[in-house]
């Protein structure tokens, strides 16, 4: 296993500067999320095999089968040492019913901390995390709410480190701007889907911004949840129809190619050296071993597979410049919102 430098203002329990794993593990898939049952044996072993290999960042939601994929995960975590992994987990989302599924206020971000330390039987969380702040009434109710509720959880010894997520690139540096303006200190920050076959604004964009800052990074998702892929995207996906059609286009294009575009996908992303590194989910062992096989494989791809990917990136994508989904769920959202508190 590789690893990278997370960010300056990252460091283990002891001090040292944090060497993440440039793959991590995201528990996401322990919940449900993708429409797989969920086979706790399978998860266990699939942790414990990760973790071995050298992957040693892990990251939960509360939101991931509301509560069930952190369950799932202690349970997995049960026998490991504790100095083996990093584990981050995320707040303030939490139910599938539009009007209750964000909760911003302080004593609810603190009771969501004090429940995902029993659901993941761990004394501590390395980084607890604000999920999907955009949906948030405006990044204010963040920074003044759910922020100094992480500083005082910190203050108890219940984590260790504070993190910004979100979709909107704009929406991490206001969080990191906002926080540091109130004297609190943003030690990572996770960005999902800006680092892909359609969009490489992660680089161009945030990664500068986030050096200067200190801020460490952690990448998920290289196949845009599920975008990206042979079996194609959920139903619930948000991308436009024109990126979808296209990512329908490359997945065809790669199947008569003979190349597997999750393979193109994730060594995409491994091997661009300014990020440090990259997190995946997935329910199956067999998919994991494959995902850490590319890993040992970077910068490894056939020929073939690389005169693939350069077409992907600069002949199917490259000309509609970086495609995204910004806005798109949240508008929904708020649509959702303003239907349930009028009827």
């Amino acid at each position: 296993m590789r690893y990278r430098k997370l960010g300056s203002r990252c460091v283990s329990k002891n001090g040292e500067p944090m060497n993440v794993s440039i793959l991590s593990m995201g528990a996401s898939a322990f919940g449900g999320v993708y429409g797989t049952e969920t086979i706790e044996e399978d998860c266990v072993q699939l942790t414990h095999e990760a973790i071995k290999s050298g992957m040693n960042l892990v990251d939960c939601a509360a939101w991931y089968g509301h509560g069930k994929a952190e369950e799932v995960l202690g349970k997995a975590l049960n026998g490991i040492p504790r100095e083996a992994y990093y584990l981050n987990t995320k707040v303030c989302r939490y139910d599938p019913e539009v009007t209750q599924m964000f909760d911003w206020s302080y004593d609810r971000t603190l009771k969501a901390i004090d429940d995902a330390l029993v659901r993941m039987d761990v004394d501590y969380i390395d980084c607890i995390q604000v999920h999907d702040p955009e949906f948030a009434p405006s990044i204010d109710t963040v920074i003044t709410n759910v922020f100094p509720a992480f500083v005082e959880a910190k203050r108890q010894g219940k984590v260790r480190q504070i993190g910004a997520t979100g979709y909107p690139l704009k929406v991490l540096k206001d969080q990191i701007e906002g926080a540091e303006a109130a004297g609190i200190e943003i030690n990572t920050c996770l960005s999902y889907c800006h680092y892909t076959l359609h969009d490489s604004s992660l680089v161009s964009d945030l990664i500068p911004y986030l050096n200067e800052k200190g801020v460490g990074l952690i990448n998920a998702s290289p196949i845009s949840m599920g975008l990206l892929s042979n079996r194609g995207p959920p139903v619930w996906h948000p991308a436009p129809a024109k990126l979808k059609d296209l990512a329908r286009e490359a997945s065809e294009f790669c199947v008569k190619n003979g190349v597997d575009i999750g393979r193109l996908c994730l060594q995409h992303s491994l091997r661009e050296e300014s990020i440090p590194t990259t997190l995946v989910s997935t329910r199956s062992l067999e998919r994991m071993r494959a995902n850490l096989r590319h890993c040992h494989e970077l910068g490894q791809l056939s020929e073939k597979e690389e005169e693939v990917l350069k077409y992907l990136v600069n002949d199917l994508f490259g000309p509609h410049g970086n495609m995204d989904w910004v806005g798109v769920e949240v508008a929904k959202y708020w649509r959702k919102m303003d239907k349930a508190q009028t009827s």
